[in-house]
């Protein structure tokens, strides 16, 4: 497979049962082979990405000193802003060539479990930052919850398995800068090969190719969305869940050319995580004499300390 397929969640919403079955096996079967799927369809507008996008652009921009205000001990950088190479691949100890900042979820109906949560932070300089921030986490939130029903489905589970879940689950939205490039990089890329931890990721269509996916050959192929198409991938938790029938497959941002170095380049990921005490169990109907049982039983706050550990995010 060298190519990332397209399918539109507009059909899996439609009346149509033909229509809605056809999104199920196809976005179903683009997970088994490749781990990625584009979606059209989504709940996010063009008005709101450009608004996002002009709001992140602004607070990247502040001088360095003003973003460290940011930066919140002692939270494995879960909210606000996590400085330029901080972060590194799992296995990687080169930094990532990047910054980013983390939006966390709204709880409005869980006092409990508002507290398990670090407070979102609210930056003074840049005041629609936030807000538009809120309004887009909840949008990609929405478009998940749908994917998952459709997975659901494919897995022969109950539609809204998934649904208490991610209701007011941990995710995250991360607009990431990766600054312009001012010299010969020692070993670092913007973003290494790796995978992610959650259940799913949805990523807008970024501003500059770079992106990459490894297909099942061992080859690096372009992953390239349309402006109307989110990037939706597979993460660990769902692949482990799933005892790899869907597949979290290893992908990374690469360096530009070096003509284009002097470019900054903008990406928005949302990371879809479960609420901690989802258990990660290997489903039973993924397991069969062909498909042993692959992974111990582990629950997805204790998976993400170990992976925060491993990033070098948390100590």
């Amino acid at each position: 497979m060298n190519r990332i397929p397209s399918v539109n969640l507009q059909d899996f919403l439609s009346e149509d049962p033909d229509k809605k079955q056809k999104f199920i096996n196809d976005i179903g079967k683009a997970y088994e082979d490749i781990g990625f799927v584009a979606l059209k369809g989504h709940f996010l507008n063009d008005a709101l990405v450009d608004h996002l996008y002009k709001e992140v652009k602004h607070f990247f921009e502040l001088p360095v000193e003003t973003k460290r205000n940011y930066e919140i001990d002692g939270i494995g950088g879960q909210r606000g802003y996590v400085s330029f190479g901080k972060e590194s691949a799992k296995g990687k100890k080169e930094g990532d060539l990047k910054e980013f900042w983390h939006f966390g979820q709204y709880v409005e109906d869980d006092p409990e479990r508002a507290k398990e949560y670090p407070e979102n932070v609210q930056v003074k300089e840049v005041p629609e930052f936030n807000a538009v921030g809120k309004e887009t986490y909840q949008m990609l939130e929405k478009t998940a919850k749908y994917v998952l029903r459709s997975l659901a489905l494919f897995l022969d589970l109950e539609e809204t398995y998934f649904d208490n879940y991610i209701h007011n689950g941990n995710s995250i939205l991360r607009p990431i800068h990766y600054p312009p490039i001012l010299q010969e990089p020692d070993n670092a890329v913007r973003a290494a090969a790796h995978g992610d931890i959650n259940l799913i990721t949805l990523l807008m269509g970024a501003q500059g190719r770079g992106l990459q996916v490894q297909n099942n050959n061992g080859d690096w192929i372009d992953a390239i969305a349309e402006p109307d198409e989110l990037m939706i991938n597979v993460g660990d938790m769902l692949s482990r869940h799933t005892n790899n029938k869907l597949k979290s497959t290893i992908h990374r941002v690469v360096n530009p050319p070096r003509e284009l170095w002097g470019t900054s380049r903008y990406s928005i990921p949302f990371f879809m995580h479960p609420i901690s005490e989802m258990k990660l169990d290997v489903l039973e109907s993924c397991i069969d004499a062909d498909h042993p049982k692959l992974y111990e039983d582990i629950t997805a706050g204790e998976f993400l300390n170990e992976r925060l550990i491993e990033l070098g995010l948390k100590k």
